[in-house]
């Protein structure tokens, strides 16, 4: 499977973007998000998607992701979206000056969860690595592209058919920022199987 910017579609397609071979750029529109319920009890759905679709049951996703974040809770990622109740998302989100969110948001059937950990604020680029085998996924990060630390493994309960996946940006609050994302590559899945415990 290739990586190819031309099978690319947009769900909530933004008003400003590039789009080439190399490099896709997004420029956030302001109170754009995506979060379902959990905790603070409000839904967003309404940030920009830019996927593409496929059966293949084991690949990952490599891209690097570069933003000039500033405001509270701006972020850009990895995605897999499959609609508006169920879906994956990696990224930073920015806090303030002294830090921000390197985290993960898994939503299974309505409901999100988000697991977090604090990074410097002056980090202003990310590589994201998205393995699939079958239904269930894993997300690593890495700050030089070659080695890769794992953020979240999980389960998504309607994941197992068609899929689709890519990146996304967007600024909950009352902000902008230009997302920049190269170095796409689908490659064989390097989120090896597990074959159990050994003694």
């Amino acid at each position: 499977m290739k990586f190819d910017s031309k099978e690319l579609k947009w769900t909530r397609e933004p008003a400003d973007f590039i789009i080439s071979d190399e490099k896709i750029e997004i420029t956030t529109a302001a109170h754009t998000d995506l979060w379902q319920r959990t905790y603070y009890h409000f839904r967003n759905d309404n940030a920009p998607v830019l996927q593409m679709t496929t059966d293949e049951k084991y690949f990952s996703f490599v891209v690097k992701t570069e933003f000039d974040t500033k405001h509270r809770f701006d972020q850009c990622g990895i995605v897999m979206y499959l609609d508006s109740e169920n879906w994956i998302k990696g990224s930073i989100e920015f806090e303030n000056e002294n830090f921000q969110h390197l985290g993960s948001v898994v939503t299974n059937n309505g409901y999100s969860d988000w697991a977090t950990t604090e990074i410097a604020a002056d980090i202003k680029s990310m590589w994201y690595r998205f393995s699939r085998r079958e239904d269930d996924y894993c997300i690593e990060c890495s700050e030089d592209g070659v080695k890769y630390k794992q953020m979240r493994v999980c389960h998504m309960f309607n994941g197992g058919n068609t899929i689709q996946f890519g990146i996304y940006a967007c600024s909950p609050e009352n902000s902008s920022f230009k997302a920049v994302f190269t170095n796409m590559e689908i490659t064989e899945c390097k989120w090896l199987a597990h074959e159990g415990e050994t003694e």
